[in-house]
């Protein structure tokens, strides 16, 4: 008995040793990004044990999630779930919800989503605004008829650029031809930048290198240009002039930003970024079509998540200013990508936003110095899977970058065409209660078009999806009995009051709620504390027209009885003058009457020693409502 015991231990002592032999293999090849070993060693270490480490699940889910597999990605997520243990600072709510969209788990995908903003109701209501407007488009014939390029490969071909009558692109097929190193993250070789010609089909023909001594020997990617094509941007492996990989202190290398002036096919005056770094990175530029802004992708401290949109200002002279983050309406605790900016709208990438899967691409208008809710460009343009690098042109035509299923390879290159459609726009919001904040369900939403006029109510969550043509600039109003008709602001949401959170019942009479008008002393013209206050009895009454008035002001009992009769008048007449001549119609307003001191609310009469404050309550006025 004693030896079996023993030589269980020696086999139990080695069988652990080589579990622990795989998990730190894996381990590695994680922290190396190497994702695609490392989910293979994950899932040979996974073979040596029975109960895994709870971080190992977390990390065979990332690997499969950043190479693809969301089938087994989706499969370890659940796994670490259902260990019950909680790894701290293990965020994986996010990939988790979209490797289920990308498995076409929708409801699922879903659940997790809203439960991780669970604590957040602004981020919901945005999501849910988001996901409205989506269904509302996917629910409508497809506006563009899509076209995978026969000149796609089965490695990774993305990223197109207009450049004159040529395109310029991103593929991985010159490094298999050339057998250059392999890039660990996905097996593939790296990237180069290629040119080619665009035929009338939107095919490409005559493709070579672009641009070749500004390429590293290794990535070489996503590239952008002034509107005059002099001056090009390019995104390239951080590495010295000797073409030496040029790490963070992590030991990754990351992306930098490189630009200069085009000389032939040359890159001349080249210059880095001065906000590049080995410690994050920087790159995908896209100009502004009118030259004065670069936008770019950066991991940079400071951001929403993990990488996000930033811009600066392109001097004339041609040097870069600070960088700006594009904000939270933006950025989200994802990824945003592939920005591109054109004529007040930006288009970007997105997996943070709500999507059908994978990367989407969105679209945002800049009003009044802030982007609106990003909206989905629904299908085709966006599918279960990565969806990226969209560029459209005035005629409507374009390409966007997908691994979508029924691709040639990797990321492949898309050509599309508007198909002939009535062209429709869809306008979403939320509607609430200016006080409460709860949303109002029932709101009549009508929008005016040409004369003819659309209309839609708010659900049960206060969301509103509203659709009108295109090139229609429509007159929004949204109204319900008993609030407030107000109009959407530049992201759709609109705030109404309730009639009943506007005035108070006091003295068993209803008034209009205000806060006490002050006049200076002796005198009774509008001060800007009054007009303040006034302008609140024009809002009801501009709001709720049947409403009819009385105006009463009192004074407290300092000064002579006479005069304070006299003065009061003066000061009723002069409100009453002041709403007036905000257009409310006189006809509204049954009597204009002052008390001076008649009508006391304490005991502070003629020769009662009283404090400022007490007297102070009986100088007032109402606003009496007597027909509603």
């Amino acid at each position: 008995m004693t030896k079996r015991l023993f030589l269980w231990g020696l086999v139990l002592c080695a069988t652990v040793t080589f579990a622990q032999s795989k998990l730190k293999k894996a381990d590695n090849l994680f922290a190396n990004l190497a994702y695609i070993d490392a989910a293979k060693a994950y899932e040979d270490y996974f073979t040596t044990v029975d109960n895994p480490k709870p971080q190992s699940l977390i990390n065979a889910a990332e690997s499969n999630y950043y190479t693809g597999n969301t089938g087994k990605a989706v499969m370890y997520y659940e796994k670490y779930i259902e260990s019950g243990v909680i790894v701290e600072g293990a965020n994986i709510d996010l990939h988790y919800s979209q490797a289920l969209r990308m498995e076409k788990k929708y409801d699922q995908a879903d659940l997790v989503l809203f439960s991780m903003y669970k604590h957040d109701e602004n981020r919901v209501q945005e999501l849910t605004k988001q996901k409205t407007y989506l269904d509302s488009i996917n629910g409508k014939p497809e506006k563009f008829e899509l076209k995978n390029l026969a000149s796609n490969t089965a490695m990774a071909d993305f990223g197109t650029v207009f450049y004159n009558k040529q395109v310029v692109f991103t593929s991985a097929k010159d490094s298999v031809r050339n057998g250059a190193k392999v890039y660990d993250w996905n097996g593939q070789p790296y990237l180069s930048i290629f040119i080619a010609d665009r035929n009338a089909d939107g095919t490409f023909s005559n493709e070579k290198k672009f641009l070749n001594n500004a390429q590293t020997g290794y990535h070489n990617a996503a590239v952008g240009f002034s509107p005059n094509l002099k001056t090009v941007y390019v995104s390239v492996n951080n590495v010295d002039k000797q073409d030496k990989l040029q790490n963070s202190k992590k030991g990754t290398n990351n992306i930098q930003l490189v630009y200069g002036e085009i000389q032939g096919d040359r890159l001349t005056k080249k210059q880095t970024a001065p906000f590049n770094s080995a410690d994050y990175s920087v790159g995908q530029p896209a100009v502004s079509s009118d030259g004065k802004w670069l936008y770019f992708v950066s991991d940079m401290p400071g951001g929403y998540g993990a990488t996000d949109i930033y811009y600066c200002k392109l001097y004339p002279d041609g040097a870069l200013g600070t960088p700006k983050n594009a904000g939270p309406q933006i950025n989200t605790q994802g990824r945003e990508m592939f920005p591109y900016y054109d004529g007040g709208t930006l288009y970007f990438s997105s997996d943070g936003h709500y999507g059908m899967g994978g990367l989407d691409v969105f679209k945002s208008t800049l009003a009044d110095d802030s982007y609106t809710l990003p909206q989905n460009l629904g299908k085709p343009v966006n599918s279960n899977r990565d969806d990226f690098a969209y560029i459209i042109n005035n005629e409507g035509w374009g390409y966007v970058s997908s691994n979508r299923e029924g691709g040639r390879g990797d990321d492949d290159i898309y050509y599309f065409t508007p198909k002939d459609v009535t062209c429709e726009q869809v306008i979403t919001g939320k509607v609430t209660n200016k006080k409460s904040g709860e949303p109002i369900q029932g709101v009549q939403i009508k929008a005016n078009v040409a004369g003819s006029a659309v209309s839609t109510a708010s659900d049960k969550e206060g969301v509103y999806s509203i659709t009108i043509p295109c090139d229609a600039k429509p007159d929004v109003t949204a109204a319900l009995e008993g609030y407030t008709t107000n109009k959407p602001d530049a992201n759709g949401n609109v705030e109404l009051q309730a009639y009943k959170d506007l005035v108070k019942l006091e003295d068993n009479v209803e008034k209009v709620d205000i806060n006490p008008i002050y006049f200076d002393f002796d005198q009774y013209y509008i001060t800007p504390q009054a007009a303040t206050e006034l302008d609140k009895v024009v809002f009801v009454m501009q709001h709720f027209p049947d409403v009819v008035i009385k105006i009463e002001s009192h004074t407290d009992s300092r000064g002579k009885d006479d005069y304070n009769l006299r003065l009061s008048d003066d000061r009723a007449k002069s409100t009453y003058s002041y709403i007036v001549s905000k257009g409310i119609d006189p006809k509204r307003i049954e009597s204009v009457k002052g008390y001076g001191e008649t009508q006391l609310r304490n005991k502070c009469s003629n020769d009662v020693p009283c404090t400022d404050e007490e007297h102070q309550l009986n100088r007032r006025s109402d606003f009496i409502i007597v027909k509603k």
